[in-house]
């Protein structure tokens, strides 16, 4: 069996809209399981549909940003509200193993959408809930307002200026990665037991156990993180950018003794970590701008292509700083692209959710 064919026979339920929970569906789409998304025919469907470039046709019935998280659904507009389109939804949930929700707790009471009332029709149901704020605060967000409450935006920038969110909505991105592993989970005890389940998480449980080092400098130090534009807290060089005589960036990372020594050796600066400020990683987070004005005349020798080979060749770990474009000049990228034909005969692309590879032992 391919991994693409893994999930054939499970039957998904999506009540989502937007990223976070359209991204679940999208998961299990990928692996071959049969989703069928409900969008609220009423208001025109997933919002998303509408949040189009400037570049994109007016009358396209959908957005790049949609079909980003919408590959492989079966769409049926339908209004909850109307007796004979929650009938149909009703019926879909009875002979399916899992729904996707992202409506607030008092809507889907409201709508019999609950996971309460599904399980009566349904009792081996995995019914997976996704939360802004959790169960307790019933207050709508958008990834902007979860980078805010849970210190990414505080944190990113550079020094002196305004906070700077993420380029991706990066929180609903992660909260749909807990909100997969909770939902293998039930299927593994639904496996097991015959039960279904009911799962949940909110975006910022998501965002907040994303925090990461972050989090452990305050709570074991007491140390609030500032924003430092693209260095480390605690490592250095690392995230520092350099540019080579032809102009491009790149950045290094240099995360133990032995690759800075290698990485001053290529520079022809073996005798930096002589230098009692330099010697040692706590010194050199200290005095990082200095060490920074050491390396910058030697970058400015080769350009990035000469350094990203000697580089990597040492074992320095290296990164060419891309744009969207260069990103997808390579090959191993567009192994992660997934076509699909839409409705008006558009060729629809984005990036595959499941990016891991997988062999059985047979």
């Amino acid at each position: 069996m391919e991994k693409q064919q893994f999930f054939e026979g499970l039957k998904v339920i999506e009540l989502a809209s937007v990223l976070a929970g359209p991204a679940v569906g999208m998961f299990f789409a990928e692996l071959g399981a049969e989703v069928i998304k409900v969008e609220n025919a009423r208001t025109g469907g997933d919002v998303t549909r509408h949040w189009k470039l400037p570049t994109e046709p007016a009358e396209a019935d959908y957005s790049a940003y949609y079909c980003s998280v919408n590959y492989k659904k079966n769409v049926r507009m339908l209004d909850l509200s109307e007796l004979e389109d929650r009938s149909e939804v009703l019926q879909l949930i009875a002979g399916a193993d899992i729904v996707v929700s992202n409506f607030k707790r008092a809507s889907a009471q409201r709508l019999g959408m609950d996971y309460e009332t599904l399980a009566q029709h349904n009792p081996r149901l995995i019914y997976a809930q996704l939360d802004a704020f959790g169960a307790d605060e019933p207050l709508p967000a958008f990834d902007v307002v979860l980078q805010a409450e849970a210190g990414f935006l505080y944190m990113n920038g550079e020094p002196g200026r305004d906070p700077v969110k993420m380029p991706v909505a990066l929180i609903d991105i992660l909260a749909a990665h807990q909100l997969k592993e909770a939902v293998l989970m039930a299927l593994l005890h639904r496996y097991r037991t015959g039960e279904g389940s009911f799962v949940s998480t909110s975006l910022l449980d998501a965002a907040i156990a994303s925090l990461a080092n972050q989090a452990t400098n305050w709570l074991m130090e007491g140390h609030i993180p500032q924003p430092m534009g693209m260095q480390h807290p605690n490592i250095a060089p690392y995230g520092d950018i350099f540019y080579g005589s032809d102009g491009k960036p790149l950045v290094i990372a240099a995360g133990t003794e032995g690759q800075f020594l290698k990485l001053c050796q290529c520079l022809g600066c073996p005798e930096l970590p002589e230098d009692e400020r330099f010697a040692d990683n706590k010194s050199r987070v200290r005095y990082r701008s200095v060490l920074c004005d050491r390396l910058r005349p030697a970058f400015g020798l080769e350009d990035r292509s000469t350094w990203m080979a000697k580089l990597g060749e040492a074992g320095v770990p290296v990164g060419s700083i891309r744009n969207m474009q260069e990103v997808f000049g390579r090959e191993r990228a567009n192994s992660l692209v997934l076509e699909e034909s839409m409705a008006d005969g558009r060729i629809s692309r984005r990036v595959a959710t499941a990016a891991f590879e997988w062999k059985p032992a047979g």
